[in-house]
């Protein structure tokens, strides 16, 4: 097992959490894992594995063992007839969807950022966009995991189902996940169709936008009057000549690289350097959306670079409930003390039965609110959770929420049953951290 030199600090990319761990190891194989995990049983530490630290929460941080995973990557079975394809915990999204191209297969849905590994994705409920398909751990088939006594077994809707419903929104507090299998589907190309919409227009017509895009999501800019609606649908082989051509690279790096990262960074550093200038800010950005279309491969599409750092917080609320929700939001953003640099995002997806996920057992809405690093995002943030307790609003796992395990309970129906599977598999809170003591209470 490689051990890097020493014991040093830890953070994510955000910069809102940060740990020193007393251990660090990078396993290369699942019997390295094993006994990183035995070893750190017998020093008395707790374990946490590391993902890519995309998470805003402290979920991964610890002063144990920091296990981290980043050797330990790749697919070790891809099936392109069934579509069921095995894959190491340490892998990014962005290494899986490149090698799926090869074997001309995709995830059935992705966020929009893919640096994230698998295994960390799947842990904080990470998602996409679309009112008929759920989130990446809707598409598990089975998970390997390395349980507190070092023993590795795997669970599945038929193996160890109890297990299979909990740690598929895990949070890493049942084990470390060593191999991810996924579903996936053959590989497809999506039309993308950004333009610029009145955001009443928006909101009125919500449901049948939703209802009529594969997937389906907007940003509204709190400033101002319009949000930037995007409409990504799969396209049949017949379809593809007919549709719009896929965007050359330089305009892709002019969009995204220039336009979306450098120009915008450029306009959040002004409005960082001078807050007065934040409201006419937003009403330019959002004045300047232009339309765009174009097609590519699924992962292309849903996958758009950020470079510009937030912080960012966001919670699942009944599909229902969204319109009012962002009345609320309109009419109290504007009173801030603290203006807000970056627009809100909206996305939506159907019901699932996963214990701990947001969209357990109800068709959701998304709603992130996120501001510029360096900016005060305190009383906003406040504001977002206050409008959504009252349509009993899921944070995500992975970004900045205040609640606890006392307010979060109610939530979930089968957060005590997630508790007792934690007790089961982790009687010792060998998995722990102060994050996760916090939103799930004592272990065992």
């Amino acid at each position: 097992m490689q051990q890097p030199a020493g014991p040093g600090p830890w953070r994510n990319w955000a910069g809102t959490a940060a740990a020193s761990p007393a251990r660090w190891a990078q396993p290369r194989n699942e019997a390295e894992i094993s006994a990183a995990v035995k070893d750190a049983a017998a020093a008395g530490l707790q374990v946490r594995a590391l993902g890519s630290g995309h998470s805003f929460t402290p979920a991964a941080a610890t002063g144990g063992l920091a296990l981290d995973l980043s050797l330990w990557t790749g697919i070790t079975a891809a099936d392109p007839q069934t579509g069921l394809v095995t894959v190491r915990s340490g892998t990014t999204l962005r290494a899986l969807s490149a090698v799926l191209d090869q074997f001309g297969l995709a995830m059935a849905n992705l966020g929009d950022i893919d640096a994230q590994t698998i295994a960390g994705a799947l842990a904080t409920g990470t998602h996409g966009t679309g009112a008929r398909l759920g989130g990446l751990a809707t598409q598990v088939e089975a998970l390997d995991l390395v349980l507190a006594d070092g023993s590795l077994v795997t669970c599945s809707a038929s193996a160890w189902p109890e297990l299979f419903a909990a740690a598929r929104v895990g949070l890493g507090a049942l084990g470390v996940i060593t191999a991810v299998t996924l579903r996936c589907v053959p590989s497809f190309t999506l039309a993308a169709d950004e333009r610029p919409i009145p955001v009443e227009q928006v909101i009125e017509q919500f449901d049948s936008l939703a209802a009529a895009n594969d997937h389906f999501e907007f940003y509204w800019f709190p400033y101002g009057r319009k949000a930037l609606v995007k409409r990504n649908n799969r396209l049949p082989a017949e379809g593809r000549a007919a549709a719009p051509a896929r965007m050359p690279g330089w305009r892709r790096a002019w969009e995204f690289e220039v336009m979306e990262n450098a120009a915008f960074g450029t306009l959040c550093r002004l409005g960082r350097a001078a807050p007065r200038f934040i409201p006419a800010l937003g009403r330019l950005s959002s004045a300047a959306l232009s339309p765009r279309s174009y097609t590519d491969v699924s992962h292309r599409v849903f996958v758009t670079p950020r470079r510009v750092h937030f912080v960012e917080s966001e919670y699942a609320v009944p599909r229902e409930s969204l319109a009012g929700v962002l009345a609320e939001l309109r009419r109290a953003v504007p009173r801030l003390a603290e203006p807000v640099m970056f627009p809100v995002e909206v996305r939506v997806a159907a019901a699932d039965d996963i214990w701990l996920s947001a969209a357990y057992g109800r068709d959701t809405a998304y709603v992130a609110v996120h501001q510029y690093t360096g900016l005060p995002y305190r009383a906003y943030f406040d504001l977002f959770e206050s409008v959504v307790a009252g349509v009993a609003g899921r944070p995500h796992w992975g970004k900045l929420h205040s609640l606890d395990a006392a307010r979060l309970a109610p939530l979930y129906p089968r957060f005590d049953d997630f508790r007792r599977v934690r007790a089961q598999v982790d009687p010792e809170d060998r998995f722990g951290n102060p994050y996760l003591s916090r939103v799930l209470g004592p272990a065992g």
